[in-house]
């Protein structure tokens, strides 16, 4: 085995076992679970992972490969139009079978049949489509945490996923990072991995701007709220202001009043607010409306992988993914991987927003900094917050 398969094999191996990993606190009624349409049950990720890596992967290109169970072909497929019906994605919570013990089983035996075919002599699609696969994963294992937590936030006891978060790092005081604008190279460059939406590289003009050195913290957000942030029409998008009125929203998605005081739904439970830790659990309408009243406005795409790189840029992708006003467009001259895969990205490039950057649970070394997450406006149950923007010049630095 050359020493490039024996990493990737390795690094394979490492990834599914951080996937049971974090699935371990989690009881067999826990990754049952479906709370809303948007999320899915942890053990439906898991199994979800594994049809990924046998149906682009083992079945078509590993002779004598035996399928688990043909069921599952639409049990587990995510949106792949080209290959075939699945189940519905709202109904996910419905598949009380197959139980966890036969989703562990599969993945015991998608594994046992990936250390085979990765001791093979692998060309560089087969190479490529594993790793595909790997980041695939790491993706659901992010989802795996947001979808579970949005689930605990249902419960009247709001369980805790695990016994503690570890703290943050003190939010540095507020500075106006200054970037010269012109014109910047944008998207993915070098060697490494890159999913299809962060190519081509390309230039992009920007005019001069500024970019604050940190995300905005909870005691930013508590003071816009006191401030009547979610009674004033005047700071919100419409389609945002609506959705405050319908929904009743008075903050962000897990925050509680409890006793007088404000609380902080999250992975460890109910936790006092911590008014260093950034603001988590906003929808973009959210977050422009918090840039509005702080006479700022939210970063452009472009703008944020440009700052990215300037030094006192902190909090980049360790704490919270960051809205941008960008819509998630292609990049010109923009094309999909061929095949079935070619459906991961670019059919969604359509009535979302780009957030940049990577979160607390955000897998080490998933993220980068042309890395597009992307989701819906009004979608808040994400580790998602926001870091401030200006044109240069609309105040004194």
């Amino acid at each position: 085995m050359s020493s490039t398969a024996q990493t990737l094999r390795q690094r394979y191996l490492a990834v599914r076992a951080h996937t049971e990993a974090l699935a371990a606190p989690l009881s067999a009624e826990d990754q049952a679970l479906q709370s809303m349409p948007d999320a899915s049950p942890s053990k439906w990720h898991q199994a979800h992972t594994s049809w990924f890596f046998e149906t682009l992967l083992l079945a078509p290109r590993m002779p004598g490969y035996r399928c688990f169970d043909p069921a599952y072909a639409y049990l587990f497929n995510s949106y792949y139009e080209a290959l075939g019906p699945r189940h519905p994605r709202p109904q996910r919570g419905l598949l009380s079978r197959p139980g966890l013990p036969e989703v562990q089983a599969y993945r015991r035996h998608v594994d046992a049949a990936m250390r085979d075919f990765l001791g093979q002599a692998l060309g560089p699609q087969d190479l490529a489509l594993v790793e595909l696969g790997l980041q695939h994963e790491q993706q659901h294992q992010e989802l795996l945490l947001t979808d579970i937590l949005h689930a605990f936030s249902c419960h009247p006891l709001l369980p805790a996923y695990r016994a503690h978060n570890p703290p943050p790092a003190a939010a540095p005081p507020l500075r106006w990072l200054a970037h010269g604008g012109g014109t910047v190279e944008i998207g993915h460059a070098g060697a490494g991995f890159a999913f299809d939406n962060e190519l081509p590289r390309h230039a992009q003009l920007l005019r001069p701007f500024e970019i604050a050195n940190r995300l905005v913290s909870c005691g930013d957000y508590a003071a816009f709220i006191a401030d009547g942030g979610y009674r004033r029409a005047s700071l919100w998008l419409s389609d945002g202001w609506a959705l405050v009125q319908a929904q009743g929203w008075q903050g962000p998605a897990y925050w509680r009043e409890q006793d007088g005081q404000t609380q902080v739904f999250g992975l460890a439970g109910l936790q006092p607010l911590d008014p260093q830790a950034p603001v988590l659990q906003l929808s973009f309408y959210e977050a422009a409306a918090f840039a509005e009243w702080a006479g700022a406005r939210l970063p452009s795409e472009f703008e944020w992988e440009a700052a990215s790189a300037l030094p006192g840029f902190a909090q980049a992708a360790d704490q919270a993914w960051q809205w941008t006003y960008s819509a998630y467009h292609p990049y010109p001259g923009f094309r999909p991987m061929a095949g079935a895969v070619g459906e991961y990205n670019g059919k969604f490039m359509v009535g979302q927003l780009v957030l940049r950057g990577g979160s607390l649970a955000t897998p080490p070394g998933h993220a980068r900094p042309s890395y597009r997450n992307f989701f819906p406006p009004a979608a808040r149950w994400q580790f998602s917050g926001l870091r401030l923007a200006r044109d240069l010049g609309d105040h004194a630095s």
